[in-house]
């Protein structure tokens, strides 16, 4: 597609449409592609498409849509754009929103709506999208009027970046039509990208706890990554010899072949990152919430330290010391503070020496961990350990690989096995917790790195709800491996029939065709896997292959991790007679 460039000047007022001026906008905001399923309702707008070069991805479920953006952004930096139909279009995306929402993801939902001269009679396909939107987006930015589009999609956008996460962008089906006489800006006149360090009083006092520090542990996330941060947060442990830990399920905001990194703390991270945090007498959280479900204890390792002095980075103020109390907060850019903080400990002590019985203890633990990892996978399963397969996977990984993670106990048991060197090569479901991300994550994320392979982990489950996808691979040739982990049940929530319920199971088992045979059908590769030995060389010839393939990798659904939340179930108490059987009292 040849993208034809805007004639109009930067600050010269013209006749146009609305279509005209939001499609000039969106080119203006460089956006090269726009996610959903066609409608009616902006079909003025879709029409406007091919020729201001910006390709239309026609995806089967709109959930989908916001899932691809929230990935194509978190790898690009580019907020992503998604549209619908007014009403069912854009109510599907309620789930995919509200993840980009926790998810922390700059992206504009362009949110067509029912016609003015028919609101409120309750015709065809409406909805009052701004109530439904309100509680998982930053802002709704409703168009009052048609000579608005421009201005408010602006506005969309200044809040999607400066808040980091999804505005819905309202306008009703009709304005899109009309004449209006408006200007096309250039994003830097409506919006500011660069953000400060923090305050000096706050920096000041964070570099005097460093630099005081007996055993002072670094956790970097999301943040780190968003501001290409982590050379910045690398020196300061090296300078510091701090040990390095990731937050949950953002294992790459450190390079894990770094001898100071531990790994990722949280659900199914790592022992030497847990153990090594719990000695912290300070800890320099940059560019993390240390939001409460990955910071819980876990395999019965309550690591998170009560009497470390924190110092938290975030960019945003309504996370500092929302989880955990802080001894100091700073306001600011994870890469920009962590800069600043560099800098001034280097004022301070410029030839600080390294610590090399802390360099020893860390490679000791991450050996310790390394060993138990691959015992725990090479117990044999029937017909594979899930655990084998995670391990056979990460072995034929290229370097520059991105990989995608559902939900789900193989997908979050996947948090101990995934090792990355580069940032924005991790993509995961986070703390919304919903399956049937996995997969069009990896699209969104391919579509932004196409030199890059992707794969997908996704359980069977999760698949079931995202399968449909591989029709939008196929049609669009994106070229993703997904690699389905079939153990034929909700697993993580067996888990927990296996543990409170007396391995009672309802609702758990899924009766699975040959996925396979399903991603042949749909014009896709499929591969069957049932022997361990097999699967490294499999995905590494799905890889090579750059063809949208599904890999179906049958694993043992017995061999189950823990549960996600222990503390949120009890042990069955029955008071009524003919429940007294289920009564963990009488098991």
């Amino acid at each position: 597609m040849e993208k034809v460039k805007s004639k109009i000047k930067t600050g010269t007022k013209v006749k146009m449409t609305p279509s005209e001026a939001i499609v000039e906008t969106l080119v203006a905001e460089g956006v090269t592609h726009i996610n959903g399923i066609l409608g009616s309702a902006f079909m003025d707008m879709l029409d406007l498409l091919p020729t201001a070069g910006i390709r239309f991805i026609g995806v089967r479920h709109e959930q989908s849509a916001a899932h691809m953006a929230d990935a194509y952004t978190r790898i690009s930096g580019v907020a992503g754009v998604v549209i619908g139909q007014n009403g069912p279009g854009i109510t599907n995306m309620v789930t995919s929103v509200a993840a980009a929402y926790q998810a922390h993801t700059p992206m504009v939902v362009i949110s067509p709506s029912a016609g003015t001269p028919t609101i409120g009679w309750d015709g065809f396909q409406e909805c009052d999208q701004v109530s439904v939107f309100k509680a998982i987006t930053k802002e709704t930015v409703r168009v009052t009027h048609p000579s608005r589009v421009a201005d408010c999609l602006r506005t969309a956008f200044r809040i999607a970046y400066a808040e980091r996460g999804p505005v819905l962008f309202d306008i009703p089906r009709d304005y899109f039509y009309g004449e209006l006489e408006d200007q096309i800006l250039e994003p830097h006149q409506y919006r500011v990208d660069a953000r400060g360090c923090g305050a000096p009083e706050s920096l000041e006092r964070a570099v005097q706890l460093l630099i005081e520090a007996k055993n002072p542990v670094i956790i970097s996330g999301r943040g780190t990554v968003d501001s290409d941060g982590i050379d910045a947060v690398k020196a300061i442990a090296e300078y510091l010899t701090a040990p390095v830990a990731v937050s949950y399920m953002h294992n790459d905001a450190f390079p894990a072949n770094h001898p100071l990194a531990v790994g990722p703390i949280g659900y199914m991270g790592s022992k030497a990152a847990m153990r090594t945090l719990a000695k912290a007498d300070v800890v320099l959280a940059i560019g993390t919430r240390l939001s409460v479900f990955g910071t819980l204890p876990c395999y019965d390792i309550d690591y998170f330290p009560k009497t470390a002095k924190i110092i938290q980075i975030d960019i945003n103020p309504r996370n500092i010391a929302r989880t955990h109390p802080i001894e100091v907060g700073i306001i600011g850019d994870a890469r920009a503070a962590s800069e600043e903080i560099m800098k001034r400990l280097r004022e301070i002590a410029p030839n600080r020496k390294e610590d090399r019985d802390r360099l020893l203890e860390v490679a000791n633990e991450k050996q310790a961990w390394e060993q138990e990892l691959i015992d725990l996978a090479m117990v044999e399963g029937n017909p594979i350990n899930p655990r084998r397969a995670l391990l056979e996977l990460t072995k034929v990984l290229p370097e520059n690989a991105i990989v995608t993670t559902d939900i789900g106990n193989v997908s979050s048991t996947a948090n101990a096995y995934l090792k990355f060197n580069e940032g924005r090569k991790h993509i995961a479901a986070l703390t919304f917790g919903n399956t049937g991300f996995a997969y069009p994550a990896a699209l969104g994320a391919k579509i932004a790195r196409p030199d890059c392979p992707v794969v997908a982990i996704v359980g069977d489950g999760a698949w079931g709800m995202s399968l449909h996808e591989v029709s939008t691979a196929v049609e669009e040739k994106i070229p993703v491996v997904a690699c389905v982990f079939n153990n034929g049940a909700w697993c993580a929530e067996k888990k927990n029939q296996v543990d409170f319920y007396n391995s009672r199971f309802v609702g758990a088992d899924i009766d699975n065709p040959d996925f396979a045979e399903v991603a042949r059908a749909m014009g896709a590769v499929g591969i069957r896997v049932e022997k361990a030995d097999e699967l490294g060389a499999v995905i590494q010839e799905a890889i090579e292959s750059n063809k949208p393939t599904v890999i179906d990798i049958q694993v043992d659904g017995t061999q189950l991790a823990p549960p996600f939340r222990k503390d949120a179930l009890r042990m069955p108490v029955r008071l009524l007679e003919k429940y007294a059987h289920l009564d963990y009292r009488n098991w």
